[in-house]
């Protein structure tokens, strides 16, 4: 953490929502928040510090990240991964309950185990299953979801 923040696994539960929306005021038009994830929802070690990011930041666009082929979640391998779409519905339903308008502006996966080919192929899979864009940001950059933002938002 550079500047100016707050380590969010050091507060307490019942503050974590009150902490990330103190770090992501509401602000100019022109002005965007990034607000990082943590973990997820469906991962029993880190959903409850997910769900108060969610909450706190009141985000208007959510980028979903995943990784390609991964089979369980991280450390925990009797707890498979969900499908990217109960994912996605789940995130947004979550979210919805303080940013009336959330939406999915894309996704960033990373592709790191598999060939140039293969990401782009997945990544055009699953931009044609959602309609948003699909990337993997080290390899192939943002500049399709901060178009779309720019478009949209």
């Amino acid at each position: 953490m550079a500047g100016e923040g707050i380590a969010i696994d050091a507060v307490i539960a019942d503050f974590i929502a009150g902490a990330a929306e103190a770090l992501s005021p509401a602000n100019d038009a022109d002005h965007w928040d990034i607000v990082e994830g943590q973990g997820s929802l469906f991962h029993p070690s880190y959903a409850g510090v997910s769900m108060g990011l969610i909450h706190g930041a009141q985000p208007h666009w959510l980028v979903m990240c995943h990784e390609m082929g991964r089979p369980h979640m991280r450390h925990l391998p009797h707890q498979p991964m969900v499908s990217l779409k109960d994912c996605v519905e789940a995130n947004l339903r979550a979210a919805h309950v303080t940013s009336d308008h959330v939406q999915l502006a894309g996704f960033a996966i990373n592709t790191s185990n598999y060939s140039e080919e293969e990401a782009r192929a997945y990544c055009a899979e699953i931009t044609a299953e959602f309609g948003v864009p699909a990337t993997d940001p080290v390899r192939f950059g943002i500049a399709d979801i901060a178009a779309l933002l720019q478009e949209r938002g």
